[in-house]
């Protein structure tokens, strides 16, 4: 029988032994998060400086605009007395309409003056400017005021012929022709001197403001809620008619005359009603257009309605 090596065989175990148990692997062990310390309260040490509190300031109320009355509103023709608006109308006379004559001489005397040249008449130097055009044009300018004056030019039809007059007139004296078609008639040149021209304009002006600001205002008519008035400012006192039925017409058909020459002047003429039924005729009113438009409303006013009236 061999020998066997008692390191190379196995334990023999003992009848009632429990086999040792081998350890099992050990799982890596879960860590668990860090708790994080309980945060204390800081209290601060040094006083800290708080901007002083902000109140809001208080505006003063605003007054509230109200809108402007109606009433308080007036045509700025119409003027108010004693709270009763008046409307006033002034009857020019025919000489508002030669405004042109002394606005074309002085025209003409500064052209002599500044395009002119100086001549010796006599023993003093006058002034004339070289061209007869400038004659003839301030006669033709006066010569047409005395025609549209004397002569009632109505229709558009009239009116066309003297516009294109007065337009081959100009153009002939723009194109210095003038002097060339009159020379066909006799060689007829006219040339006034600076000091023709001024002496004209200005008698021609002092006559046409003495009679616009001055004359024509010593007579006129005021037109109150229900009333018409004539006024006289030198010689009988006024005389005073109802509005009630009163009936207007406005006259503004010459084309020159209220259109040209007047500005949008025209003629009124008014029909009162009643037992003493009168024409009444203005002549000559500036700006008649929209002093109806304002005549028309007065009259329709009642003066024991007027505190509500309005005139705009």
């Amino acid at each position: 029988m061999a020998n066997v090596d008692p390191r190379l065989q196995p334990p023999v175990q003992q009848p009632g032994t429990v086999p040792p148990q081998q350890p099992l692997p050990q799982q890596p062990a879960v860590q668990q998060p860090a708790q994080q310390p309980a945060q204390q309260p800081v209290y601060a040490t040094q006083p800290t400086a708080y901007p002083p509190p902000q109140y809001p300031v208080q505006q003063p109320p605003q007054p509230v605009q109200q809108p402007p009355q109606e009433e308080g509103h007036h045509h700025h023709d119409v003027e108010e007395r004693e709270g009763t608006p008046v409307l006033t109308l002034i009857s020019h006379s025919d000489l508002y309409y030669w405004w042109p004559v002394w606005a074309v001489g002085y025209l003409m005397a500064l052209l002599t003056r500044f395009q002119g040249h100086e001549q010796q008449v006599g023993n003093y130097p006058e002034w004339f400017h070289p061209s007869s055009s400038l004659g003839l044009i301030f006669f033709f300018v006066l010569l047409l005021v005395v025609l549209i004056m004397n002569v009632q030019v109505r229709g558009l039809a009239s009116g066309m012929v003297i516009l294109g007059i007065i337009l081959v007139v100009v153009l002939l004296a723009y194109f210095d022709w003038l002097e060339t078609v009159l020379s066909w008639i006799g060689h007829l040149s006219v040339h006034m001197n600076m000091g023709a021209y001024v002496f004209i304009a200005t008698a021609m002006f002092v006559i046409w403001a003495s009679a616009v600001f001055v004359f024509d205002r010593m007579d006129y008519w005021q037109i109150k809620p229900g009333q018409i008035t004539h006024v006289h400012v030198f010689g009988a006192g006024s005389e005073s008619y109802d509005t009630d039925n009163m009936i207007l017409e406005k006259h503004r058909d010459n084309i020159f005359r209220h259109w040209v020459l007047g500005l949008g002047s025209g003629d009124l003429k008014v029909q009162t009603a009643g037992a003493n039924r009168q024409d009444i005729y203005i002549p000559n009113v500036l700006f008649i257009g929209r002093k109806v438009e304002i005549f028309q409303r007065m009259i329709a006013t009642k003066p024991d309605a007027f505190p509500n009236a309005m005139i705009r």
